[in-house]
């Protein structure tokens, strides 16, 4: 008899072991680290101690997934959430707010709205410094990465064999240069932004893979011309100046040039590295799709007006913005792709997740995720 229960036991344990072990070699990461500005902050802004735009810190951020604010400049969940989720991981803890004992080994955020590719003397330099959200600029954040690496790791083969079942996200990033510029009024000069802008980028990426990067998914910037902010703040009375989805046609053509020279950029990196996987995450395309036929995708209030705003044509108001006096939240966000102007609502990041993980917009394609996204 106890020989029977001895055996049972064993069996029991050996099945155990080998479905967990079958799990562990079914996710492809371990961990994702993420870099970036507001499109995947999960509350490093706010940890920061940044005195401007508290509002992200209150409800009604945070109100549809949460159901309070995180940080995080939407109703839910972002991008970097639905991809951790999609490959069986926790949603990244920011690095702001990590405790001394906190396990950090599925990964971190360190991305902080208002990030900018350049650093802030950039921005002081050419006078624009009053339109910084943050200082913690890109080159910051991989400070800041390098400063938690021994936590992560100790010798170079256990990092090499780490960072080798790791996804690191660098991006969104560069779009906040772009907006500054814009915010200044000075459209004709945009161009000349983009070559600093995908350098400090592609020097980001060098680093990371310098460090132990093996899988690295680069996101380019979204079709802009339909933001309800450069809606808003460009608006022409020339009808001639919007595409068929009532994008601005000038801006679109500008977000699709600095997509085709980061494309560009990632692909001298690739050459010279190629120990390392680079992939490119098309948010333009997976995100135009959307803005193209909104009705389609579920989004029956449209892909342009915002859902949280203060009016106007597109709901989107600089004196009364989303969390402040005289602004106002839709029932129903799902049924909206722009959240507070700036941007998407948990509705529209899922879909562009979805893109992203189940495909086809990352090229080339993601490792095959165990959980799709729904």
């Amino acid at each position: 008899m106890k020989i029977y229960i001895l055996l049972v036991i064993a069996s029991f344990t050996f099945c155990f072991l080998e479905k967990v072990a079958s799990i562990s070699t079914s996710r492809p990461y371990d961990a994702i680290f993420n870099f970036g500005d507001s499109i995947s902050d999960t509350g490093n802004f706010l940890d920061s101690g940044a005195i401007r735009f508290p509002v992200i810190g209150k409800f009604p951020y945070g109100r549809t997934y949460f159901k309070h604010a995180t940080g995080r400049c939407s109703d839910g969940r972002l991008v970097i959430d639905f991809i951790a989720e999609a490959y069986g991981l926790p949603f990244l803890p920011p690095y702001l707010a990590l405790t001394k004992d906190q396990n950090i080994h599925a990964g971190v955020n360190f991305a902080v709205a208002g990030a900018t590719a350049l650093d802030s003397k950039f921005f002081i330099k050419a006078g624009l410094e009053k339109f910084l959200w943050t200082n913690d600029s890109l080159s910051i954040q991989l400070d800041w990465f390098k400063k938690l690496k021994p936590s992560l790791c100790t010798t170079k083969q256990d990092c090499d064999s780490y960072f080798s079942r790791s996804l690191f996200l660098v991006g969104e990033i560069g779009g906040n240069d772009i907006n500054y510029a814009a915010f200044a009024g000075n459209i004709t000069q945009l161009q000349a932004i983009v070559p600093p802008v995908v350098e400090a980028i592609t020097r980001a990426i060098s680093e990371l893979i310098a460090e132990g990067a093996r899988e690295l998914l680069v996101p380019g910037n979204f079709p802009i011309g339909c933001s309800a902010f450069y809606l808003t703040l460009f608006r022409s009375g020339n009808k001639e100046d919007y595409d068929e989805s009532g994008c601005l046609k000038t801006f679109n053509g500008f977000a699709a040039y600095y997509n085709k020279q980061l494309n560009q950029a990632l692909e001298t990196v690739r050459q010279k590295n190629p120990q390392a996987r680079i992939l490119y995450a098309d948010y333009y395309g997976a995100a135009n799709r959307f803005y193209h036929a909104p009705g389609h995708h579920g989004f029956t209030n449209g892909a342009l007006r915002a859902c949280c705003g203060g009016g106007g044509p597109y709901n989107f108001n600089m004196s009364a913005r989303c969390g402040h006096n005289g602004s106002k939240a839709c029932a129903n966000s799902s049924t909206y792709a722009n959240w507070d102007g700036f941007h998407l609502t948990e509705a529209a990041y899922r879909y562009i997740a979805q893109g992203l993980v189940n495909g086809p917009f990352s090229y080339p394609p993601l490792k095959t995720s165990p959980n799709k996204i729904a």
